[in-house]
């Protein structure tokens, strides 16, 4: 596509400028094709320094009057709506040309004693913050249908596993409960971006602060700000928060990547353990009778992704001179991506945990590999007074002789048994049981039925407070 040179109000810069620019370096420049989002929040700033100019006497209170109207009028006017791409160089230059169509030359007025440099910077604070608390709510609710299926599956068994080898028996929903906790540091995570992105750096200016009486923390406080910056030029190139964000992001990404594998190791007919719903799994264009998970491969592709802008972030500013450089403008739209990525995914997985059907009869008969209770045999030689590393190598020659003859551990008899230790008596068979090997794990954070059921409820009331209240349109319907 032909670059056309930016039609609209003229340069906030060119004062100095004999030629223009050339049309090419001039779409690069432009980026309200990006920062055109945070047009809101340019228009809520915007309307806090009017009072911030007059405060410090640069405005007469009909003057800011005025402006406060024209731009209360622009944030009704352009509510869900973007500025067109051409319409300015970025989003500070679109505000002030429309303000300006309102008030006339007075609008140029606004611009007194800042920058783009500590605009923008706001702009971004504001937009996270706000964007995080939306994407928390989405995980709460996608959370919330985990713990439901965590308490429709309740009383399952299952191996669980390490190195993709069954090892021991816990319960379903005890699995389930485990993602529930990452993603519950997934939510602290993303609260504590949100904290590092709530600091004030307008009045910072270009780089050496303001030269007019403004009254920051009042600025902060109308602007929703627990602080403000204590040094202006830091202020107008730190994107450390925003390094946070994509943190927070890419661990988030990264558990749902761990939760897809699984499901789709558990949906095929290999593990048979579930299978996924038609919402989010599609066929094959060649083969009938494929039901593949493409939802959740999407999920752990998209991790990498994910991954990689916490990366290019750290690799844009990592070589950076100190104050502002044109290079942060590149900052912006791997978070709006990681944003909006980000809440797709989240509707996405929560849509196949609704979906999701669990195969009880085939995890329990999985979860009765006698196999899976070597351990408790160990226990139950040191329950006899047998130090633990003796125990296990008498199991484990157990378990070699159990193999080779193809039996399970629980058709051993007494006197096979104890042929390997004179230890093993009648209470043994109590210890090859699937259902007192559950109840055994009683301590804090075990698989004992009791301890998960516990969990279960504790984790309900952690995540009941954080879900979004629903919108007029939401309301009694089904929002999966």
């Amino acid at each position: 596509m032909e670059n056309q040179q930016t039609k609209g109000p003229a340069k906030m810069w060119g004062g100095r400028f004999k030629q223009p620019p050339d049309p090419d370096f001039e779409f690069l420049n432009e980026s309200l094709r990006c920062d055109g989002r945070m047009l809101q929040e340019d228009l809520t700033l915007n309307l806090a320094w009017a009072d911030a100019l007059q405060g410090a006497g640069v405005l007469t209170a009909e003057e800011r009057d005025a402006i406060v109207r024209a731009l209360e009028e622009l944030q009704t006017e352009w509510e869900g709506k973007r500025p067109p791409a051409a319409a300015a160089e970025d989003v500070h230059s679109f505000v002030e040309a429309m303000l300006v169509e309102k008030v006339g030359r007075l609008g140029y007025r606004i611009h007194t004693g800042r920058s783009r440099n500590d605009q923008v910077a706001t702009d971004t604070r504001l937009h996270l913050i706000k964007e995080i608390a939306i994407l928390q709510g989405r995980l709460a609710q996608m959370v919330k249908e985990l713990l439901t299926l965590a308490e429709s599956s309740w009383g399952v068994p299952m191996p669980g596993f390490t190195h993709l080898q069954r090892a021991q028996p816990i319960l379903f929903s005890h699995y389930l409960l485990s993602f529930e906790a990452m993603l519950d540091r997934d939510f602290d995570r993303l609260s504590r971006a949100a904290q590092a992105a709530n600091c004030l750096p307008l009045g910072s200016g270009a780089l050496a602060g303001c030269a007019f009486p403004i009254q920051r923390r009042r600025l902060a406080q109308a602007l929703g700000f627990q602080e403000i910056s204590r040094n202006s030029l830091d202020a107008v190139s730190d994107r450390d928060f925003l390094c946070d964000f994509l943190y927070a992001a890419a661990m988030l990404m990264m558990h749902l990547s761990r939760l897809a594998t699984d499901f789709i190791l558990f949906s095929s007919r290999e593990f048979n353990f579930l299978q996924m719903g038609d919402r989010v799994t599609t066929g094959s264009s060649i083969m009938p009778q494929k039901r593949n998970p493409d939802a959740m491969e999407l999920v752990r592709g998209k991790a990498a992704i994910m991954e990689s802008r916490l990366l290019g972030m750290l690799s844009l500013l990592r070589g950076l001179p100190s104050g502002y450089n044109k290079d942060l403008q590149e900052d912006k739209a791997p978070v709006f991506a990681a944003i909006d990525e980000l809440g797709m995914i989240l509707r996405v997985v929560r849509c196949a945990l609704a979906d999701t059907q669990i195969k009880a009869e085939v995890l329990r008969r999985a979860a009765a590999d006698s196999f899976l209770l070597a351990t408790d045999l160990a226990d139950y030689l040191v329950q006899k007074g047998i130090p633990f590393r003796e125990a296990h190598h008498i199991v484990g020659r157990v378990v070699g002789y159990a193999l080779d003859r193809e039996k399970e551990l629980t058709s051993l008899t007494l006197a096979e048994y104890r042929e390997f230790s004179e230890e093993f008596d009648a209470d043994v068979w109590h210890w090859l049981n699937l259902e007192s090997c559950l109840e055994r794990r009683s301590l804090e954070g075990g698989t004992a039925p009791s301890r998960v059921r516990q969990a279960l409820e504790e984790a309900q009331r952690r995540w009941d407070p954080r879900l979004p209240e629903p919108t007029a349109a939401e309301s009694g319907k089904d929002t999966v």
